[in-house]
């Protein structure tokens, strides 16, 4: 076979690593799904005492293999790399997903990506997991690959929600959509957040009383919750803030453009620069036109009231 793109002595596994335990896919949202097959494969590894790999893909795949099919995601490359890196796993392979390799089949990929270059020993999959062309790279099939090849193969079973059914991918996304954060974060294990770095905004709230910290334009394909005003909780570099939020359009101000803009509780600071992550605690109400902006700010000043129960709630609660 022909030397491959993908496989090349820059794998970043250092070169006395002869073995390894590995997991593969995409790992939108890191939930608690994702999470169980990730302490596994971390102890499974301490076990044999070789290192953890998780192998995942920039973009996500459907982005390339049907671009129309593609779901927003509930991680960015750099929000999902966050939540890994708490994980505990030795390394974290980052993939580019271009037509060439969608194209490999499943065997193709497990020979040259996993088993040359990130040198697989055993295999940790989720039980509906599957890559290689066609995702034809199935359980019975990695398993067959395994048993010729002699690598192990284990397959983690699905966490259920509160609700009995599958935590999936799938079933978050459709929850943020519709705005039900709460089944959301129970599924995550974690409270639903977009990040981004923080610009200088048109200043509007000063000159109301409620001064707010304002993200760049929403992150490209990340799916956001419905327009309206939020509870939040904000990561900062001086530690977690509590704030509420407005997610949509300013209509009071005739601004029809979707923001994320934050007013910070109990703090002064204009952040400007710094890269944040907003925790989604609660929605408080739906985005509305004014007819004044003192209206507004009567407002603003019982959301301040309602947000404040909401995260000072979230406080207790952990």
């Amino acid at each position: 076979m022909p030397r491959d793109a993908y496989l090349t002595d820059e794998s970043g596994l250092p070169p006395h690593v002869s073995g390894t335990v590995v997991t593969v896919g995409t790992f939108d949202g890191v939930h608690r799904g994702h999470r169980d097959v990730v302490e596994r494969l971390v102890r499974r590894a301490r076990t044999l005492k070789i290192p953890s790999v998780l192998v995942t893909f920039e973009p996500h795949p459907l982005e390339v293999v049907n671009l129309a099919a593609a779901p927003l995601l509930l991680t960015t490359h750099d929000e999902k790399q966050e939540v890994l890196a708490e994980t505990g796993i030795d390394y974290l392979a980052v993939l580019p997903f271009t037509p060439r390799l969608a194209a490999y089949s499943a065997e193709n990929f497990v020979e040259v990506i996993l088993r040359r270059c990130f040198r697989l020993r055993e295999l940790l999959i989720g039980y509906d997991h599957g890559f290689g062309r066609q995702r034809a790279g199935n359980v019975e099939v990695l398993k067959t690959l395994g048993s010729r090849d002699g690598f192990g193969v284990e397959v983690v079973d699905p966490v259920s929600g509160s609700d009995g059914h599958s935590i999936s991918s799938t079933s978050i996304r459709r929850a943020i959509a519709g705005g039900d954060l709460d089944r959301a974060a129970e599924a995550l294990g974690r409270l639903y957040s977009v990040s981004g770095r923080v610009v200088k905004g048109a200043q509007r709230g000063r000159t109301i009383g409620f001064p707010t910290l304002n993200l760049g334009g929403p992150p490209l394909r990340k799916l956001l919750p419905p327009e309206g005003v939020y509870a939040v909780r904000v990561q900062t570099p001086a530690g977690p803030i509590g704030g509420m939020m407005n997610l949509g359009p300013r209509p009071t101000f005739g601004d029809l453009t979707t923001s994320l803009e934050a007013h910070l509780f109990d703090t002064s600071g204009d952040f400007y620069g710094a890269e944040v992550r907003i925790d989604f605690v609660a929605r408080l109400r739906e985005t509305r036109k004014f007819a004044s902006a003192d209206q507004l700010a009567k407002q603003l000043a019982q959301d301040e009231r309602d947000a404040r129960k909401c995260v000072d709630s979230l406080k207790r609660s952990q």
